[in-house]
């Protein structure tokens, strides 16, 4: 996987490629003919409603962006699986059989889906996998490069726990769902930051995701370690931090210890407003969407230039070697980043984020 450099600035939400004449490129030269006018179908698989960017952020630029681009000729039909492989399988047999034309799948269960991709393939449908890394013979894949998503958060509790720190430190990792290779390369990325610089007391890996099931885990490992004993917890995301917190909380610690996320949901963004939770990473999802629906109409009308400008990158799957990708950059957000990130991204509003109960506290870091 080719690495790419931390961005200390927020991602900008289009991409460029515009000002260099690709998004018009036809193919190679002007020989290529498209093989699809705008009239087409694009399948949208996405995987849970736990997080809220899906139906908030990635379904809706993804379909405006498929319009913009088709003069509003081109359509998004749009299945949520709502955490469910089993789910998402039938909904990926169902687009199938629809004849759509061509498939974004973020998959729940990256190796269960293999099959359906291959159906897929089969039936000339191309899949490009999105945000995560689906296995079988998909055409392309974009999404973020996770290890630096986990080298940021481990850099960052590093940095919170201050200069003092040494392996004394006891460190509990929430890690995410192990159906999800994302969640291996966040883990991964982590600990290339944190071993040998912290006691990693506790580790453990979250079906699905799930807040509550984080909330357990964060509980046993308190029973275990002692409440007074937990330098700092690295969570895998916002949601399960949510969940680390309140058992925190729940155990009577009143000195929470850092705490780090990722989506940087608005909840979220609100904790580390508070202090109660240390940072998240975020990620700009109109950056993700937009591309993600360019590469569909690229693919399916050969425009082969503009296909290949979007895919410079190449990842390996379990499955298929060398596959066109596109990684894209991530920021660390904390308290003193809010402003230059999901504020300048238009993600939230100053408003929406300090909120009656938070008004004191953004004040207090000049966020107004």
């Amino acid at each position: 996987m080719r690495r790419i450099a931390l961005s200390v600035a927020a991602s900008t939400m289009t991409l460029s490629l515009a000002g260099c004449g690709v998004l018009n490129a036809t193919g190679d030269g002007a020989s290529a003919s498209p093989t699809k006018g705008d009239d087409i179908t694009v399948g949208l698989l996405l995987p849970e409603k736990a997080n809220t960017r899906y139906d908030k952020f990635d379904y809706p630029i993804i379909k405006a962006k498929v319009a913009q681009l088709t003069k509003n000729k081109g359509k998004v039909e749009y299945a949520n699986a709502d955490a469910s492989p089993s789910r998402q399988a039938e909904q990926l047999r169902n687009m199938i059989d629809a004849k759509v034309d061509v498939i974004l799948l973020d998959a729940v269960d990256a190796h269960g889906i293999a099959q359906g991709v291959k159906k897929a393939k089969d039936a000339g449908i191309p899949v490009i996998a999105y945000d995560r890394l689906a296995e079988g013979p998909i055409d392309a894949y974009i999404s973020f490069d996770n290890e630096l998503v986990g080298e940021v958060q481990g850099r960052s509790l590093l940095e919170a726990l201050g200069p003092g720190a040494g392996t004394s430190d006891k460190i509990v990792m929430i890690n995410g769902s192990p159906t999800d290779p994302n969640a291996r390369q966040f883990k991964e990325g982590a600990l290339s930051e944190l071993n040998g610089k912290v006691t990693i007391a506790e580790s453990y890996d979250t079906t699905k995701w799930k807040p509550e099931i984080a909330e357990a885990n964060m509980a046993k490992a308190i029973a275990e370690i002692g409440k007074n004993d937990i330098a700092g917890v690295y969570s895998a995301n916002d949601g399960m931090a949510g969940g680390v917190i309140k058992a925190l909380k729940a155990a009577g610690v009143t000195q929470l210890p850092p705490v780090t996320g990722q989506d940087a949901e608005l909840d979220a963004v609100q904790r580390v407003v508070s202090g109660e939770q240390y940072m998240s990473v975020y990620k700009s999802y109109p950056t993700e969407a937009e591309a993600a629906a360019q590469m569909a109409v690229a693919k399916l009308q050969g425009k082969d230039i503009q296909f290949d400008a979007l895919t410079q990158d190449r990842v390996d799957s379990p499955t298929v070697k060398n596959v066109p990708s596109r990684l894209l950059q991530v920021s660390a957000l904390t308290r003193h980043t809010i402003k230059d990130t999901v504020v300048a991204d238009g993600i939230y509003s100053i408003d929406e984020i300090c909120t009656a109960k938070y008004r004191a506290a953004c004040t207090a870091i000049g966020l107004k």
